[in-house]
């Protein structure tokens, strides 16, 4: 036996180590101190110092099945090496899932259930993907073999359990709907025959504290690797537990999902929070409680399987047991902050009004459609949004306009949805969509260290006029739309204002003076709005394929909040430089210094449609072995 002494609550440590020898001596017992044979640690993989827990905790490495075996594996997934490229948020691009899955790329802490928001440009079964990987590796002397970054191919679009290899809260395994690609930093489990019930056994038993314990013991880098889930022990279940947990998980699920109805960039948004109790009962105070109560029952019956003393139950659920701090996740990802009210249904409104979201939800006119199963793909639109097909709020031609007494005034059309769906504000909306609205959409539709907006306000030099422009309505035409139809009238409205007032001539009063002077200046913004979008209209050839930042980048002198100008500046820049040649808009700009660059760069020329322009470079020439001379002399 070994004494080992543990002192990591303990502030002052030299009175802490006094003290606990002064026990040992008189044979006195001590939380702090613990006797253990050494060889018991050989028990857990990496053999750690593992000596404040109790042998049946080291023991349990030996007594149970390794979550990795002859029926579940647990596996890293892909590395594009540019993210930049291949990924998007599931919000940016309009084709199918088959040509944009989803992709599970780790994220915050969220046991159970976390949406999966990016999605994966994979068309021709990753064509683009696999080759860019090869050359990518080719070119640092790898081996240019694409299975050595998109691990596990095999395994791609199969339901399973999906985690974050670093997060702040801890180890939180959730699931993974079928039809998603999985990342390096977001591995995956699976299991025989994905089946959903042993999935679901399985999520229970990985989020309880019991597991979490014996994930801590081998927890030597700070992060959540695949090895160490794949050595963890996960006790077998007879069907009677196994029901027993699989519905404990699945309700988990559903609350936790139930909690993410009011996120409106969720796979799972129904309405904003200030309306979200005319379509269920719903109250998240409820939920956390009612989700508490369900980790309990999940501890308790995971506590049994592995069967920890009551000693070991505490030092798992912390009163012994002082978790490891893996800090932020491996993407940077930060928990969101919760959305003001105020701001959530006001930006639920203005999509509403941009032909978005549903309003009949809210007032009852259509039915919520009913909960999907945990592993159900993901759907393209989520049940807040208008369905295809169906007539939207207000028809218009992907432009909205801050400009009072419009046909599109969007501040108007805001007010009637409020009004439609009788929720009262006492916010100057006009006020709020221009000094507000942009900031805090930028903040919601920013994950993943990816901006994407879908509403772009194009304004004047003074923000007194604004287009609003609707990403996924884009099209080649959209700025001359927005010229013909918006600009040009506005600017004749006001030349006439400014010739009725200089018709008066001397007799103007000082009021009609101070008009006549914003008019002019008011003009000439609108002169400047529509010459700078004249200028860029020719040329701008968009594919929503390439993101928003992309598509936005050529508009970046219009956008007035200062922040996202910069990105946009910044990202056109390297777009000039010949960065992003990848984009349908380099193509669509430099097409002879695209065209020319697929000659030699395959990816490239597979972006772009192009293959038949790369040529095969020559095979590099083997060194001829030649057998070596015999320089020696034989008698």
């Amino acid at each position: 036996m070994s004494h080992f002494l543990r002192f990591l609550k303990e502030s002052d440590k030299s009175e802490a180590l006094l003290s606990a020898c002064e026990s040992i001596r008189r044979g006195e017992t001590d939380p702090r101190t613990f006797d253990v044979d050494s060889a018991t640690f050989n028990d857990i993989p990496g053999n750690p110092f593992a000596y404040w827990v109790s042998e049946p905790v080291r023991r349990a490495f030996v007594k149970y099945p390794a979550v990795q075996n002859k029926e579940r594996i647990a596996a890293i997934g892909a590395s594009t090496k540019d993210d930049g490229r291949f990924l998007r948020t599931h919000w940016e691009v309009l084709r199918g899932k088959k040509d944009f899955p989803s992709f599970a790329k780790g994220g915050v802490f969220s046991p159970f259930y976390a949406d999966v928001y990016l999605v994966i440009r994979w068309m021709n079964d990753g064509l683009e993907a696999k080759t860019f990987v090869s050359d990518y590796r080719a070119e640092r002397g790898w081996s240019p073999h694409w299975k050595a970054e998109l691990h596990n191919p095999h395994c791609y679009f199969r339901p399973g359990l999906t985690w974050p290899r670093r997060t702040q809260g801890g180890l939180s395994l959730r699931v993974m709907p079928a039809g998603c690609i999985f990342a390096d930093k977001g591995p995956a489990v699976f299991v025989e025959d994905d089946d959903s019930e042993e999935l679901l056994a399985l999520l229970a038993i990985v989020n309880s504290h019991a597991f979490r314990l014996l994930v801590s013991l081998q927890m030597a880098f700070g992060s959540y690797e695949v090895g160490v889930i794949q050595k963890t022990p996960a006790p077998d279940l007879n069907e009677r537990i196994k029901g027993r947990l699989a519905v404990l998980a699945h309700k988990s699920w559903s609350l936790k999902r139930m909690l993410d109805t009011v996120t409106e960039t969720s796979h799972a948004f129904l309405v904003p929070e200030t309306l979200r109790d005319r379509v269920s009962d719903y109250d998240p105070d409820v939920i956390h409680i009612e989700l508490a109560e369900i980790q309990t029952q999940i501890d308790d019956i995971a506590f049994d399987l592995y069967d920890f003393s009551e000693e070991d139950r505490r030092a798992a659920q912390g009163d012994a047991f002082i978790a490891e701090d893996v800090g932020e996740d491996d993407d940077n990802e930060s928990q969101a902050e919760e959305a003001p009210p105020l701001d959530a249904l006001l930006s639920w409104t203005a999509g509403v009004a941009f032909g978005r979201f549903d309003w009949r939800l809210a007032t009852g006119e259509r039915e919520v459609p009913p909960e999907p199963e945990p592993f159900d793909p993901l759907p393209a639109k989520s049940p807040g949004m208008l369905p295809d097909g169906d007539e939207p709020y207000h028809r218009h031609a992907g432009i909205l306009v801050d400009d009072t007494g419009h046909e599109h005034d969007l501040p108007r059309l805001m007010a009637d949805v409020l009004e439609t769906v009788d929720a009262h504000v006492d916010e100057d909306l006009r006020r709020w969509l221009r000094r507000d609205f942009f900031k805090y959409h930028l903040q919601q539709y920013s994950k993943s260290r990816r901006k994407a907006p879908i509403y772009w306000p194009l304004a004047t030099a003074s923000g007194s006029y604004t287009l609003w422009l609707y990403y996924p309505d884009l099209t080649n035409q959209t700025l001359f739309t927005a010229v013909n139809d918006f600009v040009e009238p506005k600017l004749k409205q006001v030349d006439s204002e400014l010739s009725n007032l200089r018709l008066a001539g001397v007799s103007l009063s000082r009021a009609d003076e101070k008009r006549l002077e914003e008019l002019s200046d008011f003009r000439d913004e609108l002169a400047d709005l529509r010459d700078t979008l004249l200028k860029i209209a020719p040329d701008y050839k968009l594919n929503h394929d390439d993101g928003v930042q992309i598509t936005a980048a050529p508009l970046w002198p219009l956008f007035r909040h200062k922040p996202w100008q910069k990105v946009l500046k910044e990202t056109w820049e390297k777009l000039e430089q010949g960065d992003y040649d990848w984009a349908h808009l380099a193509m669509a700009y430099w097409p002879e210094r695209v065209r020319e660059k697929c000659v030699t760069d395959k990816s490239l020329a597979i972006a772009h449609d192009l293959e038949h322009l790369f040529v095969e470079p020559e095979p590099s020439p083997k060194k001829a072995r030649g057998r070596k001379k015999n320089t020696g002399s034989s008698e």
